[in-house]
């Protein structure tokens, strides 16, 4: 049997819980979310990085569906109800794959049905609108993590790509993380500065999660953690999901990035923008200076390090597939977690080890939340406290 034989075993026991998929946004996006238009039961090769198929031919046996909005939406409140209004419709129309799942023990069950627990998460604070309400809104629909921020800041948090202005989280930022603990919603701390990363773990009482993060150490991008917040991971119970986006785990890909931005302001463009003539000037520049292409060793190197440094009970997985425009070579689609897995074992990581990466550890993680929820429960009622009383 190959390694490839034996990861593809290992997975139909022990499937993979991923921790961040922006399939919603991309339907909204490509589709206006008109699921004739993209209908996730056949292959959507080309057009999507998730569909049915392939997430069974990956192994996938839990999904966190990301319901992300931009931050700059007029009303990002609206905007994650229709997010969370997508993945519903999605479990309606596929629900002889896809199932509905809020704790750990309906990830279980959705296991035992051979479906594919279906959770939420939220990326971004800006989609609470700083209301606790809000919050408590969103877990009641079914969100089960929250990304403290996205690529900037909220009035609360720092994140890893903005100017620092909070130096961490604020006594709100503080106010948030402890009404999730009380809920049983997952701080994320994936896109957070690291201040915000200390200061997270300073006031959770419950495990947090890096829902699509790797390892600063082995490739220097502030999307990713550093090695004394990894160290944290064991005291705290939290789970980081290694994540597959080229421009975060390849240095080369790093620094062709900043090169590429950098052409794009040379000519008066925001390296942001998709406009024809951006991209012209984009595919010029490419067609100069070939993109840099990760590949599976280059991740299995990051979960390395991350296990070196966190151990193996704090180790998960979130691709971030449909939300990155360019993925590794052997890890173009949710198909491909087997070739990772197959890596891994020839490595020398063990099925015990495999197991707890692909699913054992993120179903405990939601568990203890719920668990630390339950006991603040009894003794915390929910909080009104508002950003105006907190922070002045």
């Amino acid at each position: 049997m190959t390694n490839l034989d034996e990861a593809r075993a290992l997975l139909r026991e022990f499937p993979v819980v991923d921790g961040h998929n922006d399939l919603p946004w991309a339907l909204r996006e490509k589709a206006g979310y008109d699921l004739d238009r993209l209908d996730i039961a056949g292959h959507q090769h080309g057009h999507l990085h998730t569909d049915i198929p392939r997430l069974r031919a990956g192994g996938v046996g839990a999904q966190y569906w990301s319901v992300y909005v931009p931050a700059e939406q007029p009303d990002p409140v609206a905007a994650t109800l229709e997010q969370i209004d997508c993945v519903r419709q999605l479990l309606d129309r596929y629900q002889a794959d896809l199932a509905p799942a809020l704790t750990a023990a309906d990830m279980e069950a959705a296991r035992g049905e051979g479906r594919i627990a279906s959770l939420m998460g939220a990326e971004g604070g800006h989609s609470i609108a700083n209301s606790l309400g809000t919050l408590r809104g969103l877990y009641a629909l079914g969100v089960r993590y929250m990304t403290l921020t996205h690529n900037s800041n909220v009035d609360w948090a720092d994140s890893a790509t903005d100017t620092p202005r909070a130096n961490g989280l604020t006594a709100f930022g503080r106010e948030v993380v402890r009404e999730m603990n009380r809920l049983g919603m997952l701080v994320d701390l994936s896109h957070v500065a690291p201040s915000t990363m200390r200061d997270a773990l300073d006031a959770s009482s419950a495990p947090v999660v890096f829902s699509h993060s790797s390892a600063r150490a082995v490739c220097d991008h502030p999307r990713n953690i550093p090695d004394d917040v990894l160290e944290r991971l064991p005291a705290n119970g939290g789970v980081a999901m290694v994540t597959f986006v080229p421009k975060f785990v390849l240095q080369a890909a790093v620094d062709w990035t900043a090169a590429a931005d950098e052409n794009m302001r040379a000519h008066g463009l925001h390296h942001l923008d998709t406009t024809a003539e951006a991209m012209k000037v984009h595919r010029a520049f490419e067609e100069r200076t070939p993109r840099p292409i990760a590949t599976v060793p280059v991740i299995a190197d990051h979960l390395d390090h991350m296990r070196e440094v966190a151990g193996i009970d704090h180790l998960g997985i979130g691709g971030d597939y449909d939300g990155t425009a360019f993925t590794p070579d052997g890890l173009s689609d949710v198909s491909g977690y087997p070739n990772l897995l197959a890596e891994l074992l020839d490595r020398g990581w063990s099925k015990a080890d495999l197991a707890k990466l692909t699913w054992q550890n993120s179903v405990r993680v939601l568990g203890a939340a719920e668990d630390v929820a339950r006991d603040l429960r009894s003794t915390q009622a929910p909080s009104n406290a508002t950003i105006e009383s907190l922070d002045g």
